[in-house]
């Protein structure tokens, strides 16, 4: 759908695409696209009708509630109140977890892990050649 969009709207593609086109042809797609622009311009006109006339009501409406002393929220059946305490939770964030294992790293500085996560490369190593995780436990 692009590419033809493309050679419609672009006009020295369109003339390579249509150079095979007699005249007599070339008029009936060009009938055929007036036809397509004036059903276009109709329906574009149709809904601008409809967008104008849905607005006037709405300000009738808007009216009528005024004139009647409302609020909108009162004749839409909102609660104001409960909105706002829903919109105030806050989420706080998690606290650290504790560190449960102590390893000693490559270069020999003790560190900590939770047990969480990836595990350490020398915790893993030690796991793999038979070891216990209780062995680093603090």
């Amino acid at each position: 759908m692009i590419e033809f969009t493309d050679i419609l709207t672009h006009a020295r593609r369109l003339n390579a695409a249509t150079k095979e086109l007699s005249v007599a042809e070339l008029n009936e797609v060009a009938a055929k696209l007036a036809n397509i622009i004036e059903q276009r311009k109709e329906e574009e006109a149709e809904q601008q009708r409809k967008l104008a006339a849905k607005q006037l009501d709405i300000e009738r409406i808007r009216k009528e509630i005024a004139d009647a002393g409302l609020k909108a929220e009162e004749v839409l059946g909102i609660d104001t109140q409960a909105n706002t305490k829903t919109k105030a939770k806050v989420h706080k964030p998690r606290a650290a977890k504790p560190a449960k294992y102590k390893y000693l790293d490559a270069n020999a500085v003790e560190k900590t892990w939770t047990g969480q996560g990836r595990t350490p490369k020398p915790i893993q190593e030690a796991l793999d050649a038979g070891g216990s995780l209780d062995d680093f436990l603090i």
